[in-house]
Parts: structure tokens; sequence; C-alpha cells
């Protein structure tokens, strides 16, 4: 059972990054999943969620506007499309799976239960 997080990088302010997460090893589409961030010495910071049915969405209010989840079921993978990327977005990004249709409280990382390895995200001013 895997998760692979990919198209992380480097990229002006103002720019756009868009993630991937695509997972293996098991059918991850009937689950909620969501992409969380970290930087050193700083907690896990929560960013989106989405329902299995792709139908509901929640994002932090530090990303509303500018980043968007996604996920295409068939091709079991789920995607962050990242707009207006600012320095302080600068981070490592990680997808999770819940191993339930819906989560209770989306923003909470012991929701998931499973995690990616981590793609790096690094915005220049």
């Amino acid at each position: 059972v895997q998760l692979q997080a990919s198209g992380g990088g480097l990229v002006q302010a103002g720019r756009s990054l868009r993630l991937s997460c695509a997972a293996s090893g098991r059918t991850f589409s009937d689950y909620a999943m969501a992409w969380f961030r970290q930087t050193p010495g700083k907690e896990r910071e929560f960013l989106a969620a989405i329902s299995w049915s792709g139908i509901s969405t929640y994002y932090a209010d530090s990303v509303k506007g500018r980043f968007t989840i996604s996920r295409d079921k068939a091709a079991n993978t789920v995607y962050l499309q990242m707009n207006s990327l600012k320095p302080e977005d600068t981070a490592v990004y990680y997808c999770a799976s819940a191993t339930s249709t819906a989560v209770v409280t989306p923003d909470q990382p012991y929701e998931y239960d499973y995690w990616g390895q981590g793609t790096q995200v690094t915005v220049s001013s």
C-alpha cells in the first residue's frame, strides 16, 4: 500500500504548481483524502480534504481561494492545484488517505491512516 506524491519543485512567487498523489496497492477511490504540509520545527499543517465522491471539499483558511483539491477516481489519484504561490507556501507537502468514506475532523492528521512520502515545494520571492 503506497501513496506517491509528486509535482513539487522550485517556483517563483505568483506562479502555479499542481501536485499529484497516486495510490497503489489498494483502491483509495472510496476514501476521504487530504493534503498537508510541514516545515522544519513546525507541526503538520492541514491544507485541503476531499470526500470519497469528490463532491465535498474542505480548505484551510490560509489556502482557500488559491488551492484546489480534486480527484480522479478511475486513476486512483488526488491532485492539489496551487495558484498564486507565496514564499510562505514553501514546505514539504504530504498526501494522506483515510480508510473511511468520510472523516469527522478532516483537518486532523489522526483521521488519516496512510501517508505519502512528501514532495518539496519551494517558492522564491
